[in-house]
């Protein structure tokens, strides 16, 4: 992979230390905001009233946000706004505990304390004993409301964290793809898996995100999922190599989903912030100045969280390069080294 790694230029590996400082400097005649207006994973405008109130002890406008994402099959927020809201749960748990007291049964309460249980034990030494503590969490939010992906997402990411068995898993895939063929989130969870269980097998993990790609509807999010194999890869430093070309390809086709939403959006930020990260170290600026105008303030802790403790300054830190740097004219491919 020595071809490949070449690619990564000296600031992507920047720490805490090389963080750029926080200041209002002139990025606007590159049409991005300022240093300080930048924000880290800002929520969007249904999940941020319903973090607020419970700030304040209310559960209601939580409950509220996942009953309608759930009862309209809007699984993408749902997956999501789940995923949000057992985090503010860890931070905050007296709103949550709250609305686990008056409504133990309802199926949110049921799928955000599977989430929040997994998260706990996943960040325990004690992960894969802690986890088969909680499968019994993650059926009854399963068997709350059979339509929903979500829980399925949630068993898939825990099978992996207790290194579970391909047929297992197998079966797992297959209960979630019957409920929703093309829910990122399990799509996520399953690449996770390909690329644990065989570490190394990036062209495995290429072959199933292009297919799932291939499969799914130009706006579907998975869409995004050979740029997250792309990242895999990227940072990996392990395997044989994959060609230049599967590269751009994942890289162009995530450009494409991109452009199907609006500019300054917090709802694709995350994808935008993924894509900025492997456009960057395929040496493509002049694109990745594309997608850092459209994240515009949003920045996201994924990617940079997986490089840096100081997600938000690595973020700045990239894009002050992207921004100060040499193009290579407009959608053109940098030269691969190597390759």
């Amino acid at each position: 992979m020595v071809g490949t790694m070449a690619l990564l230029p000296p600031f992507i590996r920047a720490s805490r230390a090389s963080r750029a400082p926080r200041n209002a400097a002139p990025h606007s005649a590159a049409g991005l905001p300022t240093d300080d207006e930048v924000l880290l994973d800002v929520p969007d405008d249904r999940l941020g009233p319903a973090l607020v109130a419970a700030a304040l002890g209310a559960y209601a406008p939580a409950a509220e946000l996942l009953a309608r994402t759930r009862e309209r099959a809007e699984w993408e927020y749902h997956d999501r706004y789940v995923t949000r809201l057992a985090s503010f749960a860890h931070a905050r748990p007296d709103w949550f505990a709250d609305w686990r007291a008056a409504a133990p049964r309802d199926p949110d309460v049921l799928i955000v304390s599977a989430q929040l249980a997994v998260d706990r034990a996943w960040r325990s030494p004690a992960r894969a004993e802690l986890l088969r503590e909680v499968s019994p969490l993650i059926t009854a939010a399963a068997q709350s409301d059979v339509r929903d992906p979500v829980p399925w997402r949630i068993a898939l990411d825990h099978a992996r964290g207790t290194r579970a068995g391909h047929k297992y898993f197998g079966e797992l895939w297959a209960a979630a793809v019957r409920r929703a063929p093309h829910h990122y989130g399990c799509h996520v969870a399953a690449k996770r898996y390909l690329a644990e269980s065989w570490h190394g097998s990036h062209r495995e993990c290429f072959d199933f995100a292009d297919r799932a790609a291939q499969d799914a509807p130009a706006g579907s999010l998975v869409q995004a999922l050979p740029v997250r194999a792309a990242f895999t890869y990227l940072t990996d430093g392990c395997g044989p190599e994959v060609p230049r070309e599967r590269l751009d390809a994942a890289a162009d086709r995530a450009v494409a989903l991109s452009a199907r939403f609006p500019g300054l959006d917090p709802w694709p930020a995350e994808i935008r912030n993924l894509l900025t990260y492997v456009l960057v170290r395929l040496g493509r600026r002049d694109d990745a100045l594309v997608q850092l105008r459209l994240i515009g303030p949003y920045a996201t802790s994924f990617p940079w969280g997986r490089l840096s403790d100081d997600p938000l300054g690595h973020f700045l830190a990239v894009r002050e390069e992207v921004r100060s740097g040499p193009g290579n004219g407009h959608g053109q491919r940098a030269r691969p080294v190597d390759h």
